[in-house]
């Protein structure tokens, strides 16, 4: 069993606490790790050391710090199969779903090789007589990200890298059941040649969390996790000055009209609803299909998809569809809402309760499970499931379809299928949700977007990556300029290149 240590500095840490947290291995139950859970005082160190190293790094033109990037981006491609195996064993993903947590998230470290035009201000000459008007981004200076387990590496990078890239230092708190792949991460990025004291990632629970939202220091937070810890952090982290976009729980809807090629539709449920074993705050959990032939069509095409789906550890190879969920309280309440769905009345076509897999019966498996006749009082479609469970909330219109979803409480995500163009634009129009598919069922937008939902799916008003991180981590100061009389330098015939 390995013991985590802290990353300050630009060096291991060991942690004063004497709490730790254990990492297991959700495919078979065992403990791999053990992290240190952070006192107030080792977090206050972290963010002095990273106060010194930002004043240093803010200094460095974006040129320079997209260099670092740039290296960043090559380590991670040359690393991403340690990568991989690293998440895939603390979290439990396949290979291949974990290759694409680290590609998401190298994707916003792309971007963030551009840094220099997404930094650049306004300029106005002329603005009156002899007035020059213009603005420029600054960094804010220490922030913080609080990342969640279900993207060990992608959401840390969505947080990191646009902060350090706008000249910020950055306190990363990953979650203590996902830790490794940040430290991986954090190591990358030192080799990049990011300077020691820009990224610290500290460990820690509660208390680590409650010492990020009350230090000082510290300007902004970033959080991504449920609803009620981001509704926690936002008010918290707003009442003591700091900026703050928080994201939290979601239930995301996909509409499947009459004229939907169902085909497609059913392919696309079961992999938006079962990836990553529903693990995920984009995954489709409620199919929503529209007329009683509509439904029966497509859950008679859905039964035999999931029924194939294999479900095993992620060394079980690449057809591997899924895998563990992230821990025993996790699978124990995930089973509980199917058993509460059985007796509040839906019909439960598949059943994942009770899996056990041969070698691994220690695991944290639940197989796939589809309901039919779920209606919007039944505590499986109110509560976030956030596993391999899709419920079928039939509805008789498209009206009533998408009613259902305008009185959801969350608005992260959703989709329709449909072959007509003038019921996809009104749905998009007219849907209260951040994040909109047609005929795509997990529309997460590219990096060079951003991302982020609406209602009590977030809080805030900026979203995570592309232009809006960049916004969020950076402050604007305006420039009123005027000059009286000046001396005129002699000629310079060379060009000097920018260091």
């Amino acid at each position: 069993m390995q013991e985590l240590k802290h990353f300050i500095n630009g060096a291991y840490v060991a942690g004063t606490s004497g709490r730790f947290s254990e990492v297991r291995n959700p495919a078979t139950g065992e403990v791999i790790a053990k992290v240190p859970l952070a006192t107030p005082a080792e977090l206050a160190d972290a963010v002095e050391k990273a106060a010194v190293a930002q004043k240093e790094w803010a200094k460095v033109n974006p040129q320079r710090r997209a260099r670092v990037f740039m290296k960043f981006g090559q380590l991670i491609n040359e690393n991403m199969d340690a990568l991989a195996e690293c998440l895939s064993r603390e979290h439990g993903k396949t290979i291949p779903d974990a290759k694409g947590d680290v590609q998401r998230g190298l994707e916003v470290v792309e971007v963030c090789m551009g840094a220099p035009a997404l930094l650049k201000g306004e300029f106005v000459g002329d603005a009156g007589p002899g007035i020059d008007l213009y603005s420029i981004r600054q960094p804010l200076g220490v922030v913080a990200g609080i990342t969640p387990f279900n993207f060990p590496a992608m959401i840390p990078l969505w947080k990191m890298a646009p902060a350090i890239a706008s000249g910020n230092a950055m306190i990363l708190k990953p979650s203590e059941r996902t830790p490794m792949t940040s430290l991986m991460l954090a190591e990358l990025f030192q080799q990049a040649g990011l300077p020691d004291g820009v990224l610290q990632v500290v460990h820690g629970d509660k208390e680590a969390v409650d010492a990020i939202l009350d230090n000082e220091t510290i300007q902004a937070v970033g959080f991504v996790g449920s609803t009620p810890i981001a509704q926690y952090i936002y008010g918290r982290a707003a009442t003591n000055g700091k900026r703050a976009q928080c994201f939290g729980g979601a239930k995301n809807h996909m509409i499947i009209m009459p004229d939907a090629d169902l085909d497609k539709a059913a392919d696309a449920l079961v992999g938006a609803g079962f990836g990553a074993a529903g693990e995920r705050c984009m995954a489709v959990s409620v199919a929503v299909p529209v007329g009683k032939e509509t439904a029966d069509r497509l859950i008679e095409k859905l039964v035999p998809k999931i029924e194939k789906l294999k479900v095993a550890p992620y060394t079980a190879g690449d057809d591997t569809d899924y895998g563990p969920v992230i821990t025993a309280q996790a699978k124990e309440r995930i089973e509980g809402l199917i058993t509460s769905g059985v007796d509040q009345g839906a019909t439960l076509l598949t059943d994942g309760r009770g899996m056990k897999i041969q070698g691994y019966e220690n695991g944290y498996f639940v197989g796939p499970t589809l309901f039919d006749n779920v209606t919007p009082e039944m505590d499986i479609y109110k509560e976030e499931v956030f596993g391999p469970v899709l419920s079928t909330v039939r509805m008789d219109s498209y009206e009533d379809a998408l009613n259902l979803i305008l009185d959801n409480q969350y608005g992260n995500g959703t989709a329709i299928y449909t072959a007509d163009g003038d019921t996809a634009r009104d749905f998009a129009a007219r849907v209260d949700v951040g994040m909109v598919g047609i005929n795509f069922p997990i529309p997460v937008p590219l990096s060079y977007f951003s991302f982020g939902g609406w209602k009590k799916s977030a809080f805030g008003d900026l979203d995570q990556y592309g232009p809006d991180a960049f916004k969020f981590y950076t402050k604007t100061k305006k420039v009123t300029a005027r000059w009286f009389s000046g001396i005129k330098d002699g000629v310079a015939l060379n060009f000097k290149a920018m260091d």
